[in-house]
């Protein structure tokens, strides 16, 4: 019995991923843009901001930063995880004004300049990984084993422990594995160009 619910809630949950990456609308209509374009770090921002508590973030694969000084700047903590150390953009675009803000040159963020191990996640409530090649496994994985919530939005498959069969889409291939190891998750999408589909998931426990 218990394994037919599975079944159809994992099916359920295919079908939420199918019916947003087939075009649906965004999750939510206020980050609308006249074009969809290269705001990614701000509409996961809003997004966080919309969907989380203020709380100790990890941004694994963070690059130069930019979401994770959008979270800081906003009261969370906030710590990029990119063994390329990068610095932060001198300036981007506020969403709620439409204008340009610039990042002084003495602002700055905490990095952590190594490659992502799930050791490294026990100071944080909330593991993010936007595009966070090589990372998706581990941060599913992390979350489980150490009781985080997570935010992903998968993109290349590159360097991960998991492929997805032949036909499956590799944003699926995620879901279901986070699923079947015992993760509640939720999808969603952000309307910024490129992969914009990701899903998240609350405080993972084994057994909660």
């Amino acid at each position: 019995m218990a394994k037919r619910k599975d079944k159809k809630r994992s099916a359920q949950l295919f079908a939420d991923l199918n019916k947003i990456s087939a075009n649906a609308q965004p999750t939510s209509t206020t980050h609308e843009l006249t074009r969809m374009g290269k705001f990614r770090f701000q509409l996961l921002h809003q997004w966080l901001a919309e969907n989380f508590a203020p709380c100790r973030v990890a941004d694994i694969g963070g690059g130069k930063g930019l979401l994770a000084y959008l979270l800081q700047e906003n009261g969370w903590t906030a710590t990029v995880i990119d063994p390329t150390h990068q610095a932060l953009p001198d300036k981007y675009k506020d969403m709620a004004t439409n204008k340009r803000v610039r990042i002084a040159t003495s602002e700055r963020v905490p990095h952590v300049n190594l490659a992502f191990d799930q050791s490294m996640t026990k100071d944080f409530d909330l593991l993010v990984g936007m595009h966070a090649h090589g990372c998706n496994v581990k941060i599913i994985d992390a979350a489980i084993a150490q009781g985080k919530s997570f935010v992903l939005l998968p993109c290349c498959i590159i360097d991960e422990p998991v492929y997805p069969p032949h036909g499956v889409h590799w944003l699926q291939c995620l879901a279901d594995y986070a699923f079947g190891n015992g993760c509640t998750i939720h999808p969603f999408r952000l309307n910024f160009g490129g992969q914009n589909i990701g899903f998240y998931s609350k405080n993972q426990k084994p057994g909660y």
